[in-house]
């Protein structure tokens, strides 16, 4: 989790959501490859759950080493597409895994993946939009609720937004202070009513459930209280800031909230 783009501005170089690579950087793939992931995305239209979860592994790691995008249009069975900013990124586990929270706050804070787990939990189910177009319905997040550890850490009166970094080393996403505090924006730990894979932005992703998914940050590791909204990694390429489905980036997607 990154961005889509609107279909009135020319497309930025990159799409959406980006895919988690492995630790090393993949090799391109090669045509017989490509030709049967093509094979594999027909296939899955077709198939059981169980061979869908297989295929949904398998794009993921092939969109890791396809220097040209061409996985990135493939749906895979879960109808998420994957696509990528960074040629690499690292896994994080249990065991390793950081969650800061600074910036304009009285207590900076440093989170485990233990320390979130044990933290009240929301789950909510509400449809992902992607600014390209596609739509996953009636999806499971859950997670803490932001404005939970922007509480927790003591918000200072001259802030005005929060700025999210991630540990791909390249992806960045801004809200405002009020967007950040909204009851429907999660720290999310679980997705699908599974924990947070490494190909969904695991083990710990923003989820900004009224806005397109590009706000919703994979990979998540920091969380930053500052004076004023930065534009993002995709806002910084053309994508509106505020990116609320069906009112922005010239689309009249439904709402997801």
């Amino acid at each position: 989790m990154n961005p889509e783009h609107p279909e009135a501005r020319e497309a930025p170089p990159e799409p959406t959501e980006p895919v988690e690579p492995s630790e090393e950087r993949g090799a391109p793939i090669g045509r017989r490859v490509l030709l049967g992931t093509l094979g594999l995305g027909a296939l899955g239209v077709v198939s059981a759950p169980v061979l869908q979860r297989g295929m949904e592994a398998f794009l993921g790691e092939a969109a890791q080493r396809d220097p040209t995008g061409l996985t990135g249009l493939l749906p895979n069975g879960g109808g998420f597409r994957y696509y990528s900013v960074t040629s690499s990124v690292p896994r994080k586990t249990a065991g390793n895994y950081r969650l800061t929270v600074d910036g304009l706050v009285d207590k900076p804070a440093t989170y485990t993946l233990a320390d979130l787990r044990a933290l009240p939990q929301t789950r909510m189910v509400k449809d992902v939009q992607c600014v390209t177009g596609w739509r996953v319905p009636d999806t499971p997040f859950e997670g803490v609720r932001l404005s939970a550890l922007l509480d927790a850490a003591g918000v200072r009166s001259s802030a005005g937004a929060v700025r999210f970094t991630c540990f791909d080393g390249a992806y960045s996403e801004s809200l405002t202070l009020e967007q950040a505090r909204r009851a429907d924006v999660l720290v999310a730990l679980r997705m699908q009513d599974k924990d947070l894979s490494h190909n969904h932005g695991g083990p710990v992703r923003l989820y900004v459930a009224p806005m397109y998914f590009y706000k919703s940050a994979k990979w998540l590791s920091g969380i930053e209280v500052t004076e004023k909204v930065e534009p993002g990694y995709w806002e910084e390429r053309g994508y509106d800031i505020d990116a609320w489905v069906g009112r922005s980036n010239g689309r009249d997607d439904e709402p997801t909230t």
